[in-house]
């Protein structure tokens, strides 16, 4: 009697843990939601649907692109991060989500490391130094060159205090050792249009944007921002190379989920990511939309975070950058 007990116990046992993996198994048992910070129709939204199609694929469940706009990415940012940690709710966030708000607001209702598990990396998109047509400079060695002979001549245009464009600039005049006058637009549109008319002399740009706007031959690109050439202009030279080795401000794209979802979940949608950016195709479609894409484990989500935070946290306090 005692061994049927015994046999019977076990055989539930069995079943009850065949069933438990087989409840793991099962995820994702219905559409994942992914929340963009930002309001529909820019290059993130675009981004957000190629990732959301081509996770959806692998992972055998629709992605549905969600849209939670306002406050420099914190509202969107936030709610994911209060969200409950199931797998079916992610964010698709910037370096402005991820490393600029922490820098910038005290009080941030959100900790990039803390308050979520990263999925993976999708990519970095370089800036562009740019000139007006009018600007004698035609490389960074002549404009720091001609910024030291007379800085009241000199002045950039950003998209706005505390943005990617801001500190990407006020690096390099604090690597160069140069100060050149900051105005602040709102938005990148007029911040290109004073630089293409020749009201301000420089400016910081995304280099799809910054390309389009040299074809029309009213500005010049010094040069580029990243650590390496870009394929999108591999014949504009890096800021590193142009006599600032070590120089390197990128924006870049990752999805995170809230922190404490289940470990089999996460795994799998790092996997669904990677497996995402490896296809040819999806590559072409994120390089036309100026993105280098390139996953990185939810370890690159780390390292990209305590490395941005390290190096831009002396350039805000050194240059009394804050929000609006």
């Amino acid at each position: 009697m005692k061994h049927a007990l015994k046999t019977i116990a076990g055989a539930m046992a069995l079943i009850g843990a065949t069933l438990a993996g087989a409840a793991h198994a099962a995820y994702p048992e219905r559409p994942i939601k992914l929340i963009v910070p930002f309001p529909a129709g820019g290059t993130t939204d675009t981004v957000a649907r190629f990732i959301a199609q081509g996770m959806g694929e692998k992972l055998g469940q629709s992605v549905i692109v969600d849209y939670k706009a306002g406050a420099a990415t914190i509202i969107g940012a936030d709610s994911v991060a209060k969200s409950a940690p199931d797998g079916y709710t992610l964010l698709m966030g910037t370096a402005t989500t991820f490393t600029l708000n922490p820098i910038l607001y005290p009080t941030l209702p959100y900790d990039p490391l803390k308050s979520f598990a990263p999925i993976g990396v999708i990519g970095t998109t370089p800036l562009a130094v740019m000139a007006s047509q009018n600007e004698p400079s035609t490389d960074i060695k002549s404009l720091i060159e001609n910024v030291r002979k007379d800085p009241s001549k000199y002045s950039y245009g950003s998209h706005g205090n505390g943005t990617p464009v801001h500190f990407a600039a006020e690096m390099l005049w604090s690597a160069a050792k140069v100060k050149v006058t900051h105005i602040p637009y709102k938005g990148s549109s007029p911040a290109l249009n004073d630089l293409m008319g020749g009201q301000i002399p420089l400016s910081f740009e995304a280099l799809p944007a910054a390309i389009a706007a040299a074809k029309g031959g009213r500005v010049k690109i010094l040069a580029v921002t990243s650590d390496k050439r870009s394929p999108l202009m591999p014949e504009a030279p890096t800021v590193a190379e142009s006599g600032y080795p070590g120089f390197s401000m990128q924006t870049w794209f990752a999805i995170v989920a809230p922190n404490g979802v289940p470990q089999d979940a996460q795994d799998k949608l790092s996997k669904a990511l990677s497996d995402t950016l490896a296809d040819p195709a999806l590559k072409e479609k994120l390089s036309a939309v100026g993105i280098q894409p390139g996953y990185e484990p939810p370890s690159g989500y780390v390292s990209r975070v305590e490395g941005d935070i390290a190096k831009l946290t002396p350039i805000a306090r050194d240059n009394n950058i804050e929000r609006n």
